[in-house]
C-alpha cells in the first residue's frame, strides 16, 4: 500500500492532547491522528469532536449497532480507510458480529441482516447516491425507529460520518502507527484511493 502524506502536518500527540484539553476534545479522541491534524484549528476540532461525542457517547437514542452499521457502510462505500479501520473494533464492541459488520460490503446479498439493519443501510446509500434519505428508506427506518429523536440521530449520523469520510480522504489522514488497514481481512473498498 502506498503511503500518502497528510495534506496538513500532524501535531505531536502531546500538543494535540493539550489543545484538546483546552477546547473540549475528549481525551479518547485528542490523540488520534485525525485530531492531531484537526487541532491545528482548535475551534474546528472542538466543534467536530463535540458532534462526534454527542452521537457516539451522549446521543444514545439511535441504537449503537445501527449507528455503527451506518458508519461502516459509509466507510466502505466512500473508500474511507481510516473510518472503516477506526470503527471496526467499535462495531464489535457494541455487539455486531464480524459477519454482520462485513455484510455492509454487500448488503443486497447478505443473509445475516434484518429489516432494521437493511433500512438504515439503505438510508445511508440514499444520502450517498442522491443527497437525502428517500421516501421508501425513510418509511422503512420509521418502522424500526419509533421516536423522533432516533430518526433525527439517524440523519445526523449519516451526515456526520459522510462529512468525516470527506475530511479523512481529502486531508489524507493516515492510520495510527501499527494499525492494520481494512480489518479484519485487509480487503480494501473498491472505492479506496
Amino acid at each position: 500500500m502506498t503511503v500518502i502524506e497528510p495534506r496538513v502536518p500532524m501535531l505531536p500527540e502531546d500538543k494535540a492532547r493539550a489543545i484538546g484539553k483546552e477546547v473540549g476534545v475528549p481525551s479518547t479522541m485528542s490523540g488520534l491522528n485525525v485530531f492531531r491534524i484537526m487541532s491545528r484549528h482548535p475551534e474546528l476540532a472542538s466543534v467536530m469532536a463535540k458532534g462526534l461525542a454527542m452521537l457516539l457517547y451522549r446521543g444514545n437514542k439511535l441504537d449503537d449497532r445501527l449507528r455503527e452499521l451506518i458508519i461502516m457502510r459509509i466507510g466502505w462505500r466512500t473508500g474511507a480507510m481510516y473510518e472503516w479501520t477506526q470503527h471496526w473494533p467499535v462495531s464489535l464492541r457494541v455487539g455486531l458480529s464480524e459477519e454482520v459488520a462485513l455484510a455492509v460490503r454487500d448488503p443486497a446479498n447478505a443473509t445475516c441482516l434484518g429489516p432494521a439493519e437493511l433500512a438504515v443501510i439503505a438510508a445511508a446509500d440514499d444520502v450517498l447516491d442522491h443527497g437525502s434519505v428517500g421516501e421508501a428508506s425513510w418509511q422503512a427506518c420509521a418502522e424500526h425507529l419509533a421516536s423522533h429523536e432516533e430518526r433525527l440521530e439517524l440523519v445526523a449520523a449519516i451526515c456526520n460520518w459522510n462529512t468525516f469520510s470527506i475530511i479523512l480522504k481529502s486531508l489524507h489522514i493516515p492510520l495510527e502507527d501499527g494499525v492494520a488497514a481494512w480489518p479484519p481481512d485487509g480487503v480494501p473498498s473498491p472505492h479506496a484511493d
